[in-house]
């Protein structure tokens, strides 16, 4: 295939014309998207919220096997909702990682099967990228540099992003990621799954100020997340007694004031005033409100675009395409770092 011209900022100048179709299947969700001149064109997510939630949480040989029994119908469903065929793909892109490794293998050997029968190129996209371009199509003007926080069921990060491709991590958990946490919390409150949703449906009902909780690290001056010692405080809130619906509304309030007190100290000490907001955490409407309190300018992807899914993974690969496609032999990885020291394909 003749090699992709580029701008003076290395980004492919013809992207308009290509579809490009984005697998997605690092956790519990898949997700498969196409796009064409940064516009979503079609974003099918099959969701295991039913498979997992008698079980609290993601069972990760369910979540591979759902996987794999929905990926192609998903894939065909994505493509005549777009309008074309399998044959009119420029791109095909999966996520690499991190991730579950079983999930991630699902959607990611797909993708390079797929492409190799097709001879299109395929580019292998790093999940938290992802996240961020998916910021792009409701913001298109946004240019670095800003902060970014991504923040989901398996990811708490904060990066400073400096251009595109080049990421400083600033702050990441110690623990548990925050959507984790919501989900551990929602299990000890007995609430479903996920647990983000449901926390904010109960909090609405109880007293965030009625149950004692201490912020987490809040005598630290640096940028670091941990939520395990307070999901250990709501267990020991619910042996003393306290309304099911003032934990949960206590819970919220800390949580999302540990994320914005963190968020806020780094937008000073680095002088940003724009951040970008995604994963499954980003759509909770305590920690919009209190990031738009601090003052800060911020960016949210569309609906349908902050949880995991495959039109973010087609975005990323249309901005990160160079004219030639990832290496076929590279392994997917469940541990992949993305920081600006580290390539990201």
């Amino acid at each position: 295939m003749k090699p992709v011209p580029l701008d003076t900022w290395g980004h492919s100048l013809d992207n308009g014309a290509m579809w490009i179709l984005g697998i997605d299947t690092s956790c519990d969700d898949t997700g498969v998207g196409v796009v064409r001149d940064d516009r979503v064109v079609s974003n099918r997510v099959a969701s295991q919220t039913l498979l997992h939630q008698r079980h609290g949480g993601v069972v990760p040989e369910l979540a591979s096997r759902e996987h794999t029994r929905v990926i192609d119908p998903l894939v065909q469903t994505a493509l005549q909702e777009a309008g074309i065929s399998v044959h009119d793909l420029d791109l095909v892109a999966a996520t690499k990682g991190p991730g579950l490794i079983g999930a991630l293998l699902v959607g990611y050997t797909y993708g390079k099967g797929l492409a190799f029968a097709l001879d299109k190129p395929f580019v292998a996209v790093h999940h938290l990228e992802g996240h961020l371009y998916a910021a792009l199509a409701e913001h298109p003007e946004v240019t670095p540099p800003f902060l970014a926080l991504v923040a989901s069921g398996g990811h708490t990060h904060l990066f400073e992003v400096r251009a595109w491709g080049q990421y400083q991590l600033l702050g990441a958990t110690m623990d548990d990621a925050a959507g984790e946490a919501f989900d551990k919390v929602a299990r000890l409150l007995g609430l479903g799954y996920p647990g983000g949703p449901e926390i904010e449906r109960l909090a609405r009902e109880g007293n965030p100020q009625s149950v004692p909780l201490s912020l987490p690290l809040k005598d630290q001056s640096g940028l670091a997340f941990s939520f395990s010692g307070l999901k250990t405080a709501v267990a020991r809130a619910l042996e003393k007694g306290y309304a099911r619906a003032d934990i949960a509304a206590a819970f919220q309030r800390v949580a999302v004031e540990h994320l914005a007190s963190v968020v806020v100290r780094a937008a000073k000490s680095h002088g940003h005033s724009t951040l970008l907001v995604a994963g499954g955490v980003a759509q909770n409407s305590a920690l919009r409100a209190r990031l738009q309190a601090a003052g800060l300018r911020l960016l949210f992807p569309p609906p349908g675009l902050a949880t995991d899914n495959g039109a973010m993974i087609a975005l990323a690969a249309g901005h990160t395409w160079r004219g030639q496609g990832s290496a076929l032999q590279v392994p997917a990885q469940p541990y992949l770092p993305l920081t600006m020291d580290e390539p990201t394909c």
